[in-house]
C-alpha cells in the first residue's frame, strides 16, 4: 500500500489488487456489493443507495455498532465504467449545496494485466478538513475497507 499526497490537502491510498478492474468498480456502483465491504468492522453499511451517473446522487450509511448511523450523501462528477469514479458531498443530491464540504473522493482502477493499481485519492476543502480526516484514521480505516474489497472481489 502506498499512501502519497501532492497536496496539503489531499490523502491517497494505492494499492495492487488481485482482480480486475471491472471487479472493483461493479464493487463500487452495486448496492449489494458496497453494503458487505464498504464499512471499516465493526461497522456495518445498512444503507447504499447509488445512482450512479454524473449528477446522480448516493446515500451511504454506516451504523456503529451501538446503533448509531453516520449517513454519508454526495453526488457523482464523473463516471467512468471500470476505470475512474469521482463523487463530492459538496452536493448533498442533484446539485443541492452541502452545509459543510468536506471532501471529493477520486477513485481510479488500472489494469495491470488482470489485475488492477486502485487509488483512492480524497480531496479536502481545506487543510485542515485533510488533518482531521486523517486524524479520524483514514489510512487505517481506508485501509480496513480496502483490505475487504480485496476479498470480495477475489469471491466475485
Amino acid at each position: 500500500m502506498s499512501t502519497t499526497s501532492t497536496s496539503d490537502r489531499e490523502l491517497v491510498l494505492s494499492r495492487v489488487i488481485d482482480a480486475p478492474p471491472e471487479k472493483l468498480f461493479r464493487a463500487w456502483t452495486n448496492p449489494e456489493l458496497l453494503r458487505q465491504w464498504f464499512a471499516p468492522l465493526p461497522l456495518t453499511t445498512p444503507v447504499a443507495e447509488l445512482d450512479v451517473r454524473p449528477g446522480g446522487s448516493c446515500l451511504i450509511v454506516m451504523r456503529g455498532p451501538d446503533g448509531t448511523d453516520m449517513p454519508n450523501r454526495g453526488v457523482y462528477l464523473e463516471v467512468i465504467e471500470n476505470e475512474r469514479l469521482v463523487w463530492s458531498d459538496s452536493f448533498t443530491k442533484a446539485w443541492d449545496p452541502s452545509a459543510k464540504p468536506f471532501m471529493t473522493a477520486i477513485l481510479t482502477f488500472e489494469d495491470l494485466d488482470g489485475k488492477t493499481k486502485y487509488t483512492a485519492r480524497v480531496c479536502h476543502a481545506t487543510a485542515t478538513d485533510r488533518e482531521v480526516h486523517e486524524k479520524m484514521g483514514f489510512h487505517q480505516g481506508w485501509g480496513q475497507c480496502t483490505d475487504q474489497l480485496a476479498a470480495l472481489v477475489a469471491r466475485l
